[in-house]
């Protein structure tokens, strides 16, 4: 089975898909799966802009929309996560997934499906300490301050998937977890982002929580975006219990421009027998119901059940009944229904409607899961006021609290890649120990210079058309720091499975190497399956100390210092 996988799509689905398009007729493969990872942009309509962590003057309906209205579909089974810049309130219609239009899945606020045997699970959004304890309570219209928290994760679903105890085969964040640039080629890493030297080298760059799910999940593959930038990884981790060290294959995309690395394609062995549909995930589901009860929709802060006697219960992980269970109620059925609806009117480019507001709507896929499973819509509960009553409740106790991070807002944007609206200068606060909190305003000034470029230099592919993104190696030239094409065009092979899994299902791979097949295969190798490997910018951005002149000027600017662990002990 090929997956391509995707870094930031920005909402550029036509470009996309038009690229595996190209890819699939120069190379003679057929692209199973598309995955993002992150920053998908759903935006149907002028309202759903509005929701969107992005300056007004960078906001574009861009082509989502064509999808949703039904007049295209795509041509590849997709699922993504939510990244930072997303139509916050169309995602919120679907806090434990759904199709967002045919053929297009999302994961939810965390989530994990099967397709074909293979287990990919993922986390929307990015780390942020001061709203991670926090509950779902954001409702559009959303606030300044909403317009970012909406996003941020939450400890409640690292909570969920910490419960996970059967082997996860893919896994995909938008932010990095932290610490993953000390298992690759780091000085390369540095050589194309030389703003990210302070927090790489104070161990600072990526979310701790992100950190702490490779630790507990090790997948197979884990698959991110975000710093836009390609990074790829090996990362071994320690043997538990008698079995074989797993080893996790990291890579990071960039986003989708012309000559950037936002798009490989890797090969992973599907599991014979296995459905050919998107299924739901029995020990997920299971996970789900378990943990309801936790659930809130308040900003006052929630920390997880533990085994420390205060607790009745700390272990929500799925037993083999409680899996039979969530089967039962879906009837013995796993295929997840294709049940898209339309919730808002779409953008209608011969009628816009500049002045178009966000829009609320209940989604029938939540509604109907919900009610089969017995789970909360978060959303539609939200909606009825409850976090807003439960935060009057608690304001006694938090008004100090709600000071101190009212003041960080006004020195924060909250994430790398996520512009200020309002900028402010506090480049003296170089000491951040969460590189999230560094603007690039740069990054979308990069996409105005390089909107002209398209495919024109040097194209001479008849069939593709004008907007798709051309491969390297088309526009000729390749960045210095490129490792040579045959060593770029690397394959990654999952393992066969080794672990047998409840209820007679498929089971996912152990994500343990098998001793005689390479981590990384050169496209050289004798049997080796094809890699495909796409677009690299040309400029000297990624380039050595030598190309200063075309390197974009970075602002260090809004950082704010926070650990998670300084906000638990400031607690204690």
């Amino acid at each position: 089975m090929k997956i391509a996988v995707e870094g930031c799509c920005h909402g550029e689905l036509d470009k996309i898909y038009e690229t595996i398009g190209y890819l699939e007729r120069k190379e003679g493969v057929t692209v199973d799966l598309l995955l993002c990872c992150g920053d998908f942009q759903a935006v149907r309509n002028e309202g759903d802009m509005k929701c969107m962590a992005v300056p007004p003057k960078y906001r574009s309906m861009q082509t989502f929309y064509k999808y949703y209205s039904g007049e295209k579909k795509a041509p590849v089974l997709t699922i993504f996560i939510g990244g930072n810049h997303e139509a916050s309130n169309h995602l919120q219609e679907l806090p434990y997934g759904g199709w967002v239009a045919p053929n297009i899945y999302y994961l939810g606020y965390a989530g994990v499906v099967r397709y074909k045997g293979i287990r990919v699970g993922g986390l929307s959004g990015i780390f942020k300490s001061h709203d991670y304890r926090k509950g779902h309570y954001e409702f559009p219209p959303y606030s300044q301050e909403t317009l970012r928290s909406v996003y941020h994760t939450r400890n409640i679903e690292v909570f969920k998937l910490k419960q996970i105890q059967h082997p996860i085969d893919i896994f995909m964040s938008h932010d990095w977890p932290r610490g993953i640039y000390n298992y690759g080629s780091t000085e390369q890493l540095l050589r194309k982002k030389k703003f990210l030297r302070q927090e790489v080298e104070n161990n600072s760059l990526g979310s701790p929580a992100a950190a702490e799910l490779l630790a507990h999940l090790q997948p197979s593959y884990w698959f991110s975006a975000h710093l836009h930038v390609k990074f790829a990884a090996i990362m071994q981790h320690q043997a538990q219990n008698d079995c074989s060290p797993r080893t996790t294959k990291f890579l990071s995309l960039d986003k989708c421009l012309p000559h950037r690395d936002f798009l490989q394609i890797v090969e992973v062995a599907d599991r014979p027998g296995s459905s050919e549909f998107l299924e739901y995930d029995p020990e997920w589901l299971a996970i789900l119901k378990a943990t309801d009860s936790l659930q809130r929709v308040t900003p006052s802060p929630w920390n997880p059940p533990q085994d420390n006697g205060l607790h009745p219960r700390w272990d929500f992980s799925a037993s083999g009944a409680a899996m039979l269970e969530v089967v039962g109620d879906l009837g013995g059925e796993l295929r997840i229904p294709e049940n898209f609806s339309v919730t808002v009117p779409a953008y209608d480019p011969s009628r816009p409607q500049p002045q178009l507001g966000p829009t609320y709507a209940t989604n029938p896929q939540t509604t109907e899961l919900c009610a089969t499973l017995g789970l909360t819509d978060l959303y539609a509960r939200a909606r009825q006021g409850e976090g807003a009553a439960e935060e009057g409740a608690g304001q006694g106790t938090m008004v100090e609290e709600d000071e101190e991070e009212e003041e960080e807002e006004n020195r924060s944007t909250g994430s790398v890649e996520e512009p200020s609206e309002y900028p402010t200068d506090t480049s003296g606060l170089s000491s951040s120990y969460n590189p999230d909190e560094i603007t690039i305003e740069d990054e979308w000034e990069e996409e105005e210079e390089e909107g002209g470029d398209g495919v024109n230099k040097g194209t001479a592919a008849a069939s593709l058309s004008p907007d798709a993104v051309v491969p390297e190696g088309e526009a000729g030239g390749r960045d210095a720091d490129s490792p040579p094409r045959d060593l770029a065009t690397s394959c990654l092979v999952l393992p066969s499975p080794k672990l047998s899994f409840p209820l007679d299902l498929p089971p996912p791979s152990h994500s343990a190497p098998s001793p005689s097949s390479p981590s990384i295969c050169s496209a050289g190798e004798e049997g080796s399956p094809q890699l495909v490997r796409i677009p690299k910018r040309t400029s000297g951005e990624a380039g050595g100390a030598s190309s200063t002149g075309n390197t974009p000027k970075i602002k260090r600017r809004n950082q704010t210092i926070y650990t998670a662990q300084e906000e638990e002990e400031s607690e204690g």
